[in-house]
């Protein structure tokens, strides 16, 4: 990379004070993003690169974007931008000594280019302290004390979407409370901080902050929502903060390369709907034509519909994808109910990216007009909530509706399911086992892992730790694995169908 070729325009950028001329000049911050961010990156992956030149690195560039953007959306994308570099930047990096040299002598040359005197090769070394536990700290990490570490987590209190946060947030918890009970990690205490947004995009900055600012937590998890993600992820990525395994399956949440402060632990929408699709054409012997996407209108029903199309690329479909919205936050059916009965020729499966009120609301209103039609739906649909719904509608409305999940059945025995269920029975009694904490349950768990591994605890020690971890087995009957290149620990889809019961069956997807 020729590091030369944009010395006095990075000087003019970094300058104090800022040119005026680049505030309207966007696309040259962009341009330098895609020369500096794989400098950086390449520089962070090496231990005998002082971390606060990289740092302060990432610091100038982000305020060059802070006043070189009108508006939060422009800031938002060119720093997403950055962080994609400087992953891929530390992605192509082995910590080879050879690597390591270039990347010190592009980083002293960048440093030059603003001015500013040669940095010494050598690691700065952090004043370290040690706490009563015995463990040793870097001095003070937002969140972390010698008794607790604190996690915030942005959910919907109330609203459409609040069982979903409240059973995301009850299996984190009984993973928690279990460690907790066993000693926590390294002696301190595991505590989780939430805060609502009402499923509201609009409202999730303002959570965010609380938390960041006012609970000082030291990572985020569990956060409900892709709409919702879509607003925390810039705000975590400026902060240089953990963004731990978000319940959406959405794209927003999975770059390429990925963010690195943002890990998630399930399988994507986008493989949940090729599974579908795959599972309807080759098992059901549905036709294409036959077949419609019903999504909320969103980011969230975008990322499904997506993936059905991607889904017919790959199987060399030429057929266009019929989609069908509905409003977001809304059982607003009436108008796709309409279509499903006007389409033509008669549809026989329905793959639906929705909400379980609003899935359950257009079940109802289609099961008699459309007789036979398939119902299949992704994991975020609420799986529990759905069934509870469509149950007192009656058996027949229940009967052989399908959802996808990113976690295998709770009815089953394998050793983190059993974990789970006995955590549950202690922590939260009378509580029944749901998908969705035991998708949180199983976050919490790879998380936990993490942070034992790490110490001294901070955040970009336990990035590392994460990018590190390979063939994870928590006794999934699957193995999971981060890297630097992979930040989605699982790729698993297990299949279930509801019974007359209501009661929820494995299926064979292939």
């Amino acid at each position: 990379m020729a590091v030369r070729w944009s010395t006095l325009i990075i000087g003019s950028v970094f300058a104090a004070p800022f040119s005026p001329a680049l505030a309207a000049a966007p696309d040259v911050v962009r341009e330098l993003g895609s020369r500096v961010g794989p400098i950086v990156g390449q520089a962070s992956a090496c231990p005998d690169i002082a971390q606060g030149r990289v740092q302060g690195m990432v610091d100038k560039f982000r305020e060059a974007i802070r006043l070189a953007t009108r508006n939060d959306g422009e800031r938002d994308q060119l720093t997403r931008s950055f962080n994609g570099y400087i992953a891929e930047g530390r992605s192509r990096t082995g910590a080879s000594q050879a690597t390591c040299a270039a990347a010190e002598r592009q980083l002293t040359e960048l440093e030059r280019s603003l001015g500013e005197p040669a940095a010494a090769t050598a690691p700065i070394t952090p004043v370290k302290a040690e706490t009563t536990t015995g463990a040793v700290t870097a001095g003070p990490v937002r969140g972390i004390t010698d008794r607790e570490i604190r996690f915030g987590m942005v959910l919907p209190f109330s609203g459409i979407r609040k069982e979903t946060g409240r059973q995301m947030r009850q299996g984190i918890e009984a993973a928690f409370a279990r460690t907790n009970d066993a000693g926590g990690v390294n002696g301190r205490m595991l505590r989780l901080v939430a805060a609502d947004d009402g499923y509201d995009p609009n409202r999730t900055l303002a959570a965010m902050t609380q938390l960041y600012d006012k609970e000082q937590v030291f990572g985020f998890i569990g956060n409900v929502g892709t709409a919702n993600s879509q607003v925390a992820i810039p705000y975590a990525l400026e902060r240089r903060t953990l963004y731990f395994a978000p319940n959406t399956g959405a794209a927003v949440v999975r770059r390429d390369p990925p963010d690195r402060y943002v890990f998630n632990y399930r399988a994507s929408y986008a493989e949940e709907t090729a599974a579908l699709v795959r599972y309807l054409i080759r098992m059901k012997r549905v036709s294409p034509k036959q077949i419609a996407v019903f999504t909320q209108q969103d980011p969230f029903g975008d990322d499904g519909y997506t993936g059905v199309a991607k889904a017919y690329r790959q199987l060399n479909i030429g057929d266009t994808v019929t989609r069908i919205n509905y409003p977001r936050a809304t059982m607003d059916v009436e108008e796709a109910v309409n279509q499903v009965k006007a389409h033509k020729p008669g549809l026989k499966a329905i793959i639906m990216v929705a909400t379980d009120r609003a899935a359950a609301k257009f079940i109802e209103k289609t099961r008699d007009a459309v007789p036979g039609l398939i119902y299949a739906n992704v994991s975020a649909v609420g799986s529990t909530s759905l069934a509870t719904e469509l149950k007192l509608l009656g058996p027949r409305f229940t009967n052989g509706v399908i959802v996808t999940q990113g976690v295998p059945a709770v009815s089953g025995y394998s050793s983190l399911v059993l974990d789970y269920k006995n955590a549950l029975a202690k922590y939260a009694p009378g509580e029944a086992p749901d998908y969705t904490s035991l998708e949180g349950y199983i976050s919490a768990t790879i998380l936990i892992q993490a942070l034992k591994q790490t110490n001294p605890l901070d955040t970009e020690r336990l990035i590392d730790t994460l990018e590190s971890m390979r063939s994870l087995d928590l006794g999934l009957g699957t193995t999971l694995a981060f890297g630097r290149a992979e930040h989605q620990a699982s790729h698993k889809i297990w299949g279930t169908a509801l019974d007359e019961t209501g009661t929820y069956q494995a299926i064979e997807l292939e």
